[in-house]
């Protein structure tokens, strides 16, 4: 064998001999042994499944409940704008903005000496016609003396005259005299009933008066918490003008939310069996929900948005809800034993609907499509594809494919779904 190396300016001719020949040879083929080796060791390293870390919890059977969910918004039990009733100077306010108040607390003071002023006259002018009533009275008793006597008078002196003692000019004057006391007893009558008839609008004066005056003093007509005060100490104020303060009361309080018009049939059906009960959690809010009642479903359905207005009671006993706050609402229709949940993180998508990845004993994973139901507080009812005891992947569903080996990461173990 010859081999030519060419070298600068000339060519050289070298001539290896056989052994050289073979020795370079099998050096060689080592080499291409060695490097399918190699590459087979890394074919099996490339084709050995990856174990994937995911998270798991259990399929497990309970108690859930059937309930609607909703956004609401909170209202007051009752609201009272407070205004003044007579006009007059606003010599005191009782209360601070934002106070809590109780039924029959002060709130305002009006200037009531005007007030005071008319209630003394009015109660004047009731002893000045009652002392006019007795003074009547007096001279119809009088009266009625004097009559009594002359008409004796009258039918002696007409005794006599039939008898031809006297003249009759005198039985005409007796007879006379008997008629003219009682023309007055009939006046002192009518003056009676005139005075009675003034002592009458007296008395209704003298309560209008003392109504008037007991307007100067403004309490609070409910139990509930003041708000921004609109007229401050020393304004002259109107009667009927504008509202002083208005009271909310927040003990107990409503809470309105909508629902669609499909779901009332069955809240009707479930609230001729018991009371529905209602739950509300702020948002933002860790601590446990406020519980109520539902105690009014509206007459009638809005045609613009196919819902019906609801309201439920709470008895807001720490003052969480507030008028005016939004609030998911919760509204408990019945329970449903032994039902199959899983956290709602463990159902994904697909073309063909809905599905978990179940880790089998052999630690590889297997798709199996689901058929679900209602969500209950971050879990899902499943109503087939899944039996008791099952577990299934919670998080890490992105890894995975039909068959792939998992391990659930550690301090994270299998678990259950969590309970109500």
């Amino acid at each position: 064998m010859n081999l030519y190396f060419p070298q600068a300016g000339h060519h050289r001719c070298c001539h290896y001999s056989p052994i050289h020949f073979m020795q370079r040879l099998g050096f060689l083929l080592s080499f291409l042994v060695l490097t399918v080796s190699c590459s087979r060791d890394r074919a099996n390293v490339s084709g050995r499944q990856p174990v994937i870390p995911v998270l798991a919890a259990s399929v497990v059977s309970k108690t859930v409940p059937v309930e609607i969910t909703a956004i609401g918004n909170v209202e007051a039990y009752s609201t009272v704008s407070v205004r003044a009733l007579v006009g007059g100077e606003l010599t005191q306010v009782h209360f601070k903005e934002g106070q809590d108040v109780r039924q029959k607390d002060p709130l305002f003071t009006i200037d009531p000496r005007p007030f005071e002023a008319v209630l003394k006259q009015v109660e004047a002018n009731l002893a000045k016609d009652t002392a006019l009533l007795r003074q009547y009275e007096a001279n119809l008793a009088r009266d009625q003396a004097q009559s009594k006597n002359a008409e004796v008078q009258a039918h002696r002196y007409a005794d006599l005259y039939a008898e031809g003692v006297v003249a009759r000019e005198l039985s005409d004057q007796f007879h006379t005299s008997a008629d003219a006391l009682e023309a007055t007893l009939r006046a002192d009558r009518a003056a009676i009933d005139n005075a009675n008839a003034a002592i009458q609008a007296d008395k209704a004066a003298r309560e209008n008066a003392a109504l008037q005056l007991a307007y100067c003093s403004i309490n609070s007509p409910m139990d509930g918490r003041t708000g921004n005060l609109i007229v401050h100490q020393g304004n002259v104020v109107k009667a009927n003008d504008l509202a002083l303060v208005t009271i909310n009361q927040v003990q107990p309080i409503y809470v309105t939310f909508t629902v669609p018009e499909q779901s009332l049939p069955e809240i009707k059906r479930a609230m001729a069996v018991r009371t529905l009960e209602v739950r509300v959690v702020v948002p933002k809010d860790e601590e446990v929900p406020e519980r109520g009642r539902l105690t009014f479903v509206d007459n009638t359905v809005d045609t613009a948005t196919g819902t019906i207005r609801l309201k439920g009671t709470f008895d807001n006993e720490h003052k969480r809800l507030w008028p005016g706050q939004f609030v998911n609402v919760v509204l408990i229709l019945s329970t449903r034993p032994n039902a199959l949940v899983v956290p709602s993180r463990a159902i994904q998508t697909g073309q063909s609907g809905q599905y978990v990845f179940v880790i089998k004993p052999d630690s590889t994973v297997e798709i199996r499509p689901v058929g679900i139901g209602s969500t209950v507080q971050g879990e899902i009812i499943i109503e087939r594809g899944l039996n008791p005891g099952e577990v299934v992947v919670t998080d890490g569903q992105l890894r995975l494919v039909q068959g792939a080996r998992v391990t659930v990461k550690k301090g994270l173990e299998v678990s259950g779904a969590s309970g109500t």
